[in-house]
C-alpha cells in the first residue's frame, strides 16, 4: 500500500456509518486495518466504506475470544470502536484492559451522544445528534421544516472525520510521551464544532435563528440553486462584489438597478423570483457554456451518475472504478506519498497480518 500512513496498524471493531468511514480514511492513506466482525458476516462488494481492510471474524462472547483479540491489540497502534458506552468493557476489551496490554495504544471511541451525559445510553441516529447542536434547525427553507442533510453533518463530518483527526493528533502526542490515550468522539460535539462560524456570525449580529433568511442558507438571490429550462439545476455562490458583478454581466442584468443593492436583505425575496425567471430561460448546459469556469461562482448541480463523468472530476481522478463499482477516490492528495485506491479486501489474511505486525513490533 502507498500513502503517508504506511506502517500504521489499526484494529477496527466493525460497525455502521462513521466508524467504518473513519477506518476507510485511514486505510485509504496506507494504514493496515484489521476489521473484527461477527462470524458469518458476508463481504458486500457494494460496501465502499469497507474497502482496504483485512477481515477477522471472531465471536467476542466466546471463551478466550477477548484474549485472542488482546494479543492482536498489543501489536496495534490504534483501536476504533463505535458501540454504546460500556459494551467494550463488558466484552473485556475496555480502554483500561487494552492500555494495560499496550500502553501506547490510541483508543478511539465513536458515539452519537458521547461517553457520558444524560443521553449517553440512548439510541439515536445522525438526525438526532445534529438536532441538539443547532445545525439541523438552520438547514431548510424559510417557513418550512428543517431538512435532514443526509448524514453528512453528524456521521461523517462531525463524527468520522473528527475521530480520524483525533486519532492522528493522539498519535502525534504519543511520539513525545510514549503513552496512548482514549478519544471520546461524539457526533453532537462534532456537529456543534462544524457550526463554529455560524455561532460566531450570530454573536456578531450577522446571522439569526430564522432558517432560510441568512446569507448562506438560500435566502440570498446570489447564493442558491435555480431550476433551468430543462428541469435541471444550477448552483450560484457569487458572494464577493467582483464575482457578483461578473454574474450580473454574464446574465445580462448588469444595467438593471434592481440588482445594485446586493446585501439589502429586504430585496432578496423579489430578486430571487427575478433570478428564478432568468434561469428558466436556458437549459443547464446552456448556462454551463455561459458561466462555468468563470469567476461568477457557478456550477451545475449534478446527480450521482453525472458527477463521476464531469470533466473536472475526471481530470483530477476524483472518482475511480474498481471491479465495476464507481466510488470516490482517496482524498486529500499528497505530493510525496500519494495514496492509492485500496482493494475491497486486503490481499493479506488476518493471520498473516498479525504475524507481520509481530515482526514489525520486534
Amino acid at each position: 500500500m502507498a500513502g503517508p500512513l504506511q506502517g500504521l496498524r489499526v484494529v477496527e471493531m466493525a460497525g455502521i456509518g462513521p466508524g467504518p468511514f473513519c477506518a476507510m480514511l485511514l486505510a485509504d492513506m496506507g494504514a493496515e486495518v484489521l476489521r473484527v466482525e461477527r462470524p458469518g458476516t458476508r463481504l458486500d462488494r457494494h460496501d465502499i466504506l469497507a474497502r482496504g481492510r483485512t477481515r477477522l471474524q471472531l465471536d467476542l462472547r466466546a471463551e478466550g475470544a477477548a484474549e485472542t483479540l488482546l494479543q492482536t491489540i498489543a501489536r496495534a497502534d490504534v483501536l476504533i470502536e463505535g458501540f454504546r458506552p460500556g459494551v467494550m468493557e463488558r466484552l473485556g476489551l475496555g480502554p483500561d484492559v487494552c492500555l494495560a496490554r499496550n500502553p501506547r495504544l490510541v483508543y478511539g471511541r465513536m458515539t452519537g451522544w458521547g461517553q457520558h451525559g444524560p443521553l449517553a445510553q440512548a439510541a439515536g441516529h445522525d438526525i438526532n445528534y445534529i438536532a441538539i447542536s443547532g445545525a439541523l434547525h438552520a438547514i431548510g427553507r424559510s417557513g418550512e421544516t428543517p431538512v435532514p442533510p443526509l448524514n453528512y453533518v453528524g456521521d461523517f463530518g462531525g463524527g468520522a472525520m473528527l475521530l480520524a483527526f483525533g486519532v492522528l493528533a493522539a498519535l502525534h502526542e504519543t511520539q513525545r510521551s510514549g503513552r496512548g490515550q482514549v478519544i471520546d468522539a461524539a457526533m453532537t460535539d462534532g456537529a456543534a464544532l462544524l457550526s463554529a462560524m455560524m455561532y460566531g456570525m450570530k454573536a456578531a449580529g450577522q446571522w439569526n435563528n430564522q432558517r432560510g433568511e441568512n446569507l448562506l442558507d438560500g435566502a440570498a438571490h446570489f447564493y442558491d440553486t435555480y431550476a433551468c429550462a430543462d428541469g435541471r439545476f444550477v448552483a450560484i455562490g457569487a458572494i464577493e462584489p467582483q464575482f457578483y458583478a461578473l454574474l450580473r454581466e454574464r446574465c445580462g442584468i448588469a444595467d438593471d438597478p434592481a440588482f445594485d443593492a446586493q446585501l439589502d436583505q429586504a430585496r432578496w425575496p423579489l430578486l430571487k423570483l427575478r433570478m428564478a425567471d432568468l434561469f428558466r430561460t436556458r437549459t443547464r448546459d446552456e448556462w454551463c457554456t455561459l458561466l462555468e469556469g468563470s469567476d461568477a461562482c457557478f456550477a451545475p448541480v449534478l446527480d450521482w451518475d453525472e458527477a463521476p463523468a464531469h470533466a473536472h472530476n475526471r481530470a483530477r481522478g476524483t472518482f475511480a472504478e474498481v471491479g465495476g463499482l464507481v466510488q470516490p477516490a482517496p482524498a486529500p492528495r499528497f505530493s510525496r506519498t500519494p495514496a492509492e485506491l485500496p482493494p475491497a479486501v486486503s490481499p493479506l489474511d488476518a493471520d498473516a497480518l498479525r504475524a507481520r505486525w509481530a515482526t514489525c513490533q520486534e
